[in-house]
């Protein structure tokens, strides 16, 4: 081996110039581009191999994240059904409240005909609350 002194590099420095000198300098040019071309091979398969390690996790990852998703939508679906079954079924009202909600339509209409006018306004010294009372009034006596 060398030993770095000032003499041996300046020694390497001399005979990488004479290399450069003429025919050479082609020559070197080639080891240069064969070592570059080499280089750019290496690069791109690390790049490849890393690439391929990289797809390969988010492949091993993606079934995890895809149940999660499933579940979510799974969950929100079922929450949709619950509310669209509750919003579909009504509760039946009972016999005697269909009845009294008929009385009191009748009552209404007879006391909406007594407190207005044939052109629908609203006789002198009346209200709406004068024809909701009336209109409870009738109702009882039905």
């Amino acid at each position: 081996m060398l030993e770095q002194t000032p003499t041996s590099t300046l020694h390497l420095f001399n005979l990488s110039s004479c290399l450069l000198e003429g025919d050479r300098l082609a020559i070197a040019d080639e080891v240069a581009a064969a070592v570059l071309a080499g280089f750019k091979q290496g690069v791109l398969a690390e790049a490849k191999r890393q690439s391929v390690m990289v797809g390969k996790e988010v492949v091993r990852e993606l079934p995890g994240a895809l149940a999660d998703t499933s579940a979510l939508v799974n969950q929100a679906l079922l929450f949709v059904e619950e509310t669209a079954e509750v919003a579909q079924k009504p509760k039946r009202r009972s016999r005697a409240a269909r009845s009294a909600d008929k009385k009191l339509s009748a009552a209404f209409k007879e006391a909406n005909r007594r407190y207005r006018k044939k052109d629908g306004s609203l006789r002198t010294g009346r209200t709406q609350a004068d024809i909701a009372k009336l209109a409870h009034k009738l109702r009882k006596k039905m």
